[in-house]
């Protein structure tokens, strides 16, 4: 089969091999016609390749250069096939082209170059896209994106956010893809309570937190990865099930302990809750109106973090870093998140603190 390596950027017309052996032997191309009984307009046609090599005209060049008229036969036919290759050629670059048009109007084709899931080939850029998409055509890709956003429609109601739709369905679409590449064992979720323990040990120590999280949650049969955010996505973190997993991933826009781990929880209230009849759900930030299984899973991660008794016990002892400290220490609690929750109940985030919230 011949590809498309085997086609010349520019077919060669046989008249270049006259135009090469007249001025090698040193033969105007007037002398020329004039010898083989031609008009020099008919030989100049035919040099510039604007007049095919007959089986007539390449038997004349046989006698008069001595160069088989078979091999000026398969030279002319051979530049006829190379012209329809490169027509063809054209016509498919041209379709590529108009479909890589329409794929980055759905699709930002930037983010995935990014991610490496792109290389130099348009025909390969396009399949990896249909593949990732799980869109056999591009009207598969387009019906796609529609019910994306009918999906996602209460969310351009809010004049706070500002959503770049195509890039929210790229990152989205990622998402999947990456953690369909991550194989953990079954899902099991026998001791929920043991998990969230440890959990938030692993926020307490707020040791190699990222790491311990990740090995953690797949150790439950729960898919983890972060993937940073897009501009104009501003997404926290969203639940799905990849293959026989539940699956979390997360976009760290704070690098905070306490955003962190009631991020996590957040997201594995999802998980518990929702997850069986939902197949994906996608948390957006600073979302003022909450549906019932948001405000869910924000009550399954605060009463994860702090166990309503404990809070009960110490929420008016917290006025100052000492008492937080004291407290996250007696309760094995990272001082952070006791801080966080004091803020969020107060409705004041502009607190002076020296307490390190950062995740290490």
């Amino acid at each position: 089969m011949e590809t498309t390596q085997n086609i010349p950027f520019e077919a060669t017309h046989p008249g270049s091999l006259i135009k090469d052996e007249l001025k090698f032997r040193g033969i105007a191309q007037k002398d020329f016609a004039h010898s083989i009984d031609m008009q020099p307009t008919m030989l100049n046609e035919i040099i510039k390749g604007k007049r095919a090599i007959t089986a007539e005209i390449a038997l004349i060049l046989e006698k008069s250069l001595d160069i088989p008229a078979e091999y000026w036969m398969r030279f002319q036919s051979g530049y006829e096939l190379d012209c329809a290759r490169i027509k063809e050629r054209n016509i498919t670059k041209n379709a590529l082209i108009e479909q890589w048009k329409v794929i980055s109007e759905y699709v930002n084709v930037a983010y995935l170059k990014k991610k490496n899931l792109l290389n130099d080939s348009l025909s390969d850029c396009i399949s990896t896209v249909k593949n990732l998409f799980n869109a056999p055509t591009i009207e598969d890709l387009i019906a796609q994106y529609s019910g994306f956003k009918l999906q996602y429609a209460m969310y351009r109601k809010s004049e706070k956010l500002q959503i770049d739709e195509r890039n929210l369905f790229t990152w989205e679409k990622v998402a999947k893809n990456l953690a369909s590449e991550i194989n953990v064992k079954m899902y099991d979720f026998s001791n929920l309570e043991l998990l969230k323990s440890e959990l938030n040990l692993i926020f307490f120590e707020n040791n190699n937190v990222l790491k311990k999280t990740e090995n953690l949650l797949h150790s439950y049969g729960i898919k983890f990865l972060i993937l940073e955010k897009m501009d104009k996505t501003p997404v926290d973190g969203i639940t799905f099930w990849s293959g026989e997993n539940p699956t979390i991933v997360v976009t760290l826009r704070k690098k905070n302990i306490d955003n962190f781990a009631f991020t996590i929880l957040h997201e594995l209230g999802h998980v518990v809750k929702h997850l069986e009849n939902y197949k994906t759900i996608l948390d957006i930030e600073n979302i003022e109106e909450k549906s019932i299984i948001e405000q869910e899973a924000d009550l399954f991660a605060q009463q994860s973090l702090i166990d309503s008794k404990i809070w009960d016990n110490i929420k008016n002892r917290l006025f100052s870093d000492e008492e937080i400290n004291n407290c996250a220490s007696d309760y094995k609690i990272n001082a952070a998140i006791l801080l966080g929750r004091k803020c969020w109940e107060s409705n004041n985030y502009k607190v002076y603190t020296e307490i390190n919230r950062k995740i290490q």
